[in-house]
């Protein structure tokens, strides 16, 4: 019997559209930062509904022009989620402060509010809720949090296009807001991000901040519109978007609705077919008054009910051709964030909690009906020859 192709955790879903809007650029011969990087920007604040869109080479960066944008630095702290990738928490600490991790929601992913509150000191800069899987945070209660304090919120979404709130798109509620175009998001240009705002005093630091600190369209001094001449007025970074990605992003973006819908479907009928076992744990559901972008699709098991952890549970898929994922490892475990702030297992329960159950299936727009049914099945199986109760039957 002919073995099926493995299903790996995420298919990028480019094609013709996106080869020529790179051609088109190659033709041109302007490859850096111009005219089409400015066209995502203004298609991407449209879309989203802001002001200002700054296109960037990463997730990160956005974070990082972020800190920058409303002063974080030495003697700061940043409440953090530890359930999140490290660059929600690296940021904090090269802009000289200090990370403070907050546990999970019990029976969720997203920063608990009520947590992050009694955490917040007279030093606390920010508060930095990260929309996990695509699922928007309560916002409501972080920004009662942020005006009782007088603290800012930046937003890290990288998981959250297009999700949205209160029938607001995520982007464009908050002060700051960081998105990510890495080759696993829900539309991608290999390594890319955007960050939104509608205070303009932010967006012109962080223009001229992505771009090594000099003044004005630096981009064109190269350009028959521009001039040789420029000034340094800030120690930037280097950031910005060079138009091949922006391209590939004007693309996506075009699709971003069509690939939400499909990712709806297949989270669908995932819960629809997965619900039915009493061994697993479903997403948690959306706020009412949320939408969710479904980046992924986190189910988790209930270990107590069956012979093998989730580890084991990985390499059961594996074997069956299913890839998978685990997001996220919580920061306080990382060696490098325990020793430096003195982390131990056991300080976030619900944060450790997930993690020890959580299993990203794949969830991209790309797939077909008889790969979603594959997963379901695999999933399905591993379940069935490995429950407690049918091995205590036998």
């Amino acid at each position: 019997m002919t073995e099926k192709p493995f299903i790996p955790f995420h298919r990028p879903s480019v094609g013709h559209d996106e080869m020529q809007a790179v051609q088109r650029v190659l033709d041109s011969r302007w490859l850096t930062t111009g005219p089409v990087a400015k066209e995502f920007e203004h298609q991407f604040a449209t879309f989203v509904g802001c002001k200002y869109a700054l296109a960037v080479n990463s997730a990160t960066a956005a974070l990082q022009l972020s800190m920058d944008s409303i002063g974080v630095g030495p003697g700061d702290e940043v409440l953090v989620p530890t359930y999140t990738f490290t660059a929600t928490a690296a940021v904090v600490i090269h802009a000289g402060a200090r990370p403070i991790f907050c546990d999970s929601v019990k029976d969720g992913f997203n920063m608990c509010p009520d947590g992050a509150e009694r955490r917040i000191t007279s030093r606390t800069k920010a508060v930095m809720p990260v929309h996990i899987a695509g699922q928007p945070c309560d916002l409501d209660r972080i920004q009662t949090l942020a005006t009782k304090y007088s603290v800012h919120i930046i937003e890290d979404a990288a998981h959250a296009l297009p999700a949205s709130y209160n029938g607001r798109r995520v982007g464009a509620i908050s002060e700051l807001t960081a998105f990510s175009f890495y080759a696993t998001k829900t539309i991608s240009t290999g390594e890319g991000g955007m960050l939104t705002t509608d205070n303009e005093e932010y967006a012109e630091r962080a223009t001229k901040m992505r771009l090594h600190g000099i003044n004005g369209d630096a981009w064109k001094r190269y350009s028959k519109e521009g001039s040789w001449f420029y000034e340094v007025q800030h120690a930037g970074y280097k950031m910005n978007m060079c138009d091949v990605l922006a391209a590939i992003g004007c693309a996506q973006l075009a699709k971003c609705a069509r690939f939400w819908e499909r990712r709806q479907i297949i989270a669908r009928f995932y819960s629809e077919h997965l619900s039915r076992f009493e061994e697993l744990q479903l997403p948690p559901p959306a706020n009412r008054d949320a939408e969710h972008a479904w980046h992924l699709y986190i189910l988790r098991i209930k270990p107590e009910l069956l012979a093998i952890n989730r580890n084991d549970f990985i390499e059961e898929l594996k074997k069956r051709g299913i890839g998978t994922s685990v997001h996220f490892i919580p920061l306080h475990l990382h060696p490098f964030y325990a020793q430096r702030y003195g982390c131990k297992r056991g300080d976030f329960p619900n944060a450790e909690d997930a993690y020890s159950r959580c299993i990203s299936l794949p969830i991209f727009p790309d797939m077909t009906d008889e790969e979603v049914e594959r997963v379901v099945s695999s999933v399905k199986d591993v379940v069935e020859q490995k429950r407690i109760r049918s091995m205590a039957v036998a």
